[in-house]
């Protein structure tokens, strides 16, 4: 299997899971305050939403890549 088909599939499962779960969730420390030697710090969750458009966008690249990618 070569490079092009490996990188259409990969296209294809990325697009497939930006359009399922629409976003992902990450999680960053952020000083709250600092006084001195003693820091307070919380735990900040964030959500990144996915365009339809990427995933769709992936989909049909990948797809593409399939058909229409490099024979042997």
């Amino acid at each position: 299997m070569g490079a092009t088909k490996i990188i259409g599939i990969l296209l294809l499962v990325a697009g497939a899971a930006a359009l399922a779960l629409g976003g992902f969730s990450y999680t960053k420390d952020t000083t709250v305050a600092k006084v001195g030697p003693v820091e307070l710090s919380a735990k900040e969750t964030e959500h990144v939403n996915l365009p339809v458009w990427l995933g769709v966008g992936a989909i049909a690249i990948g797809g593409l890549l399939l058909v229409f990618g490099r024979k042997n």
